[in-house]
């Protein structure tokens, strides 16, 4: 099926210096996969391509007070987050990538955990603006990707993952995500397919 232009968006989670730039701590962990699928190119032609035809691009990101007050239970992911110092306000860290700066429409506030819906702006964002659509991208693929994908399918959007613009930590999990878990409530395409689909 085609999307229109009007009722779709992009929402880009956690394009964040601290996941996809060379240096700094997170990289490692996603870096085959962010190079073998070319995800940063494959984002910023993602970016580029919806913003040109007229669908609204949403940043994603997560960020936490410098001390970490604001982090909730220190566990599991959360806790790494704190360990590695990672997403913390004012950082270069925390900050959108300087490539999708400029096709990013408007940034969700107040993402704390997994799903980019909980405790934000992002549902009255895309209510606000009649979207239907939403396609979803970002970091990490069976982390928060699946977290804020599973809400939007309860929200009663069509969910689109754009699978060469997600990263996961092993190709195990990214292949899982894929093919076991998004089937089940999104559809699952490629930047170039998601694109062609926008009339």
């Amino acid at each position: 099926m085609a999307f229109k232009a009007r009722e779709t968006a992009v929402v880009m989670i956690e394009f964040q210096n601290d996941f996809c730039k060379p240096g700094f701590p997170l990289y490692p962990g996603v870096e085959q996969i962010l190079k073998e699928y070319k995800v940063i190119e494959n984002a910023v032609e993602l970016a580029k391509g919806a913003k040109a035809k007229g669908v609204l691009v949403v940043g994603c990101p997560i960020t936490f007070e410098p001390d970490y007050k604001d982090l909730g239970q220190e566990f599991g992911i959360k806790a790494n987050v704190k360990k590695t110092g990672t997403f913390r306000k004012g950082t270069k860290g925390a900050e959108f990538i300087d490539e999708l700066k400029p096709y990013v429409d408007i940034y969700v506030e107040g993402k704390r955990g997994l799903d980019g819906f909980h405790g934000t702006n992002l549902d009255m964002i895309l209510r606000y603006r009649g979207i239907k659509n939403v396609a979803i991208c970002g970091f990490l693929t069976n982390v928060c990707v699946e977290s804020t994908a599973r809400s939007a399918f309860d929200l009663n959007y069509h969910v689109i993952i754009v699978k060469d613009c997600t990263a996961a930590t092993s190709w195990e999990e990214q292949r899982y995500a894929e093919t076991k878990l998004f089937p089940l409530i999104a559809e699952v395409m490629t930047c170039k397919e998601f694109l062609e689909k926008i009339e």
